[in-house]
């Protein structure tokens, strides 16, 4: 067959353009498959956290908002304890070692709720009294229920008997001072149990803790006591 002939001749259906590039090799590697996944795993993990911290923000403001609202309507004021009466007709100091504490001591207080919406259930009144830093006296008072912009009498609170304390270095000097003066340095502690009504909802239990500094004055020195608050 000559040169010229077998130009002519069809090509019956092959193709003899340029070459076709084989197909990409779509083969990976597991180490990149779980590359990808880890990927996919921190995306969803940082995505969770954020939406976390989101939710955490908003119910921090959320409660801000609302004490902010809750005190612009309720106002609270703190409860105020004020010594109306105190006297000791007996305070002395006996015993070979000048180590036990005879007392009669008389007190009473007031106690003042200044809030217009809240009410104070007083459910332990723990009173102590002190001299010397040392506890020479306790008694519980009666609980009770004190109402919204209230000032309450707790009575009369009677304190009689005797009691051994530590004689310290300065304990004999300065109550022979005061003996003298007629006048006498005692503390009285309250621990109290309250609990706070707002409206029909009842808040507590909290344990504060009243100090009340007084000078009490001896009966027959003739020296009346002045109002203290607590």
């Amino acid at each position: 067959m000559s040169r010229q002939d077998y130009q002519k001749q069809p090509l019956n259906g092959a193709y003899y353009g340029p070459s076709i590039p084989p197909p990409p090799n779509t083969y990976n590697r597991p180490g990149r498959r779980g590359l990808r996944g880890g990927c996919c795993l921190w995306d969803c993990g940082c995505c969770l956290l954020s939406c976390v911290c989101k939710i955490i923000f908003t119910i921090v403001i959320l409660i801000g908002i609302a004490a902010l609202v809750f005190w612009l309507v309720v106002r609270p004021h703190a409860i105020k304890f004020q010594t109306t009466e105190a006297s000791v007709s007996q305070f002395n100091l006996s015993g070979s070692a000048s180590d036990t504490l005879l007392y009669d001591l008389t007190l009473n207080f007031t106690v003042r709720n200044p809030n217009s919406h809240i009410g104070v259930y007083y459910d332990v009144i723990d009173l102590r009294a002190y001299y010397d830093d040392q506890r020479f006296a306790a008694t519980e008072l009666t609980p009770f229920y004190q109402g919204k912009k209230n000032t309450t009498d707790l009575g009369l609170v009677a304190l009689q008997g005797q009691t051994v304390i530590t004689a310290s270095s300065g304990l004999s000097s300065d109550y022979s001072t005061q003996k003298t003066d007629g006048v006498f340095d005692i503390t009285v502690k309250m621990y109290l149990t309250v609990r706070f009504k707002i409206g029909w909802v009842k808040i507590g239990k909290f344990k504060p803790k009243i100090q009340c500094d007084l000078k009490v004055p001896l009966s027959s020195s003739g020296q009346s006591f002045q109002s203290t608050g607590c």
